[in-house]
């Protein structure tokens, strides 16, 4: 890699990231921009970082659906049902419940079967682990209901902490690759000039279906941990 002239590079950071990659001894606003030079070797890399976490609860949902001639018997079907999956999911302390609003749609007839009106909505909410196989068994199995994936998710409280140490840890990955690229021209200096980040928590989901399960039974142990990822890209000038 040729060297290049002095430049002028325009640094965005968060100020926790200007604070922890420039050592800046004020907090400095998002998006700021800060006129830097570099006299060297523009050298890029780009870092990731990768944390696994416990799981402190399960994200659910799931859809219900129900089916009859006309519209509103569909929808007053619909209602029954949903008043069953409810009582379940309470049964099971399901927390932030929400349901959506129900939709309806004509089914037409075919060989098999009449034309219809299906109504269907969406159900979601927060589980303890602790009642996943409950859950498949008790609500998976009632009339209309069909599970989508479960997500793992750990505890709120620890996502700062994490944030901290998957910045640091993004940042000495790029910061490492930097140097042996820098190394492989016969540079031995860098200093930062811009970091862009990007990523976040990406929940990883498992299909739970409602079954007819047999030993041995659902296990929430099973389910993917929840895991944070971030990655960034960061330039420096070497020399």
């Amino acid at each position: 890699m040729p060297a290049v002239p002095a430049w002028p590079a325009a640094v965005a950071l968060s100020a926790g990231a200007t604070a922890l990659l420039l050592g800046a001894p004020q907090p400095v606003r998002a998006q700021a921009q800060i006129q830097l030079a570099c006299d060297g070797t523009l050298v890029e890399a780009r870092g990731n970082a990768e944390l696994k976490r416990s799981t402190d609860r399960l994200r659910i949902s799931l859809s219900l659906e129900a089916e009859a001639p006309t519209a509103d018997g569909a929808l007053a079907e619909l209602q029954q049902r949903l008043a069953a999956v409810r009582s379940g999911l309470q049964r099971l302390q399901v927390q932030e419940l929400e349901v959506t609003s129900p939709s309806t749609w004509q089914r037409p007839a075919d060989r098999r079967r009449p034309a219809a009106v299906q109504a269907s909505l969406s159900v979601s909410g927060q589980l303890a682990p602790a009642r996943f196989q409950a859950l498949i068994r008790e609500v998976g199995a009632l009339p209309g209901v069909r599970l989508a994936p479960v997500a793992t998710q750990a505890d709120k409280a620890g996502d700062r902490a994490a944030q901290r140490q998957l910045l640091r840890g993004a940042y000495q990955d790029a910061l490492g690759q930097a140097r042996e690229i820098a190394a492989a021209i016969g540079l031995s200096q860098l200093r930062p000039l811009e970091v862009q980040l990007d990523g976040g928590f990406r929940p990883m989901p498992m299909l739970a279906r409602a079954a007819d399960a047999a030993p041995p039974p659902f296990d929430p142990a099973e389910l993917p941990t929840p895991t944070d990822r971030l990655g960034l890209t960061a330039r420096f000038c070497a020399r």
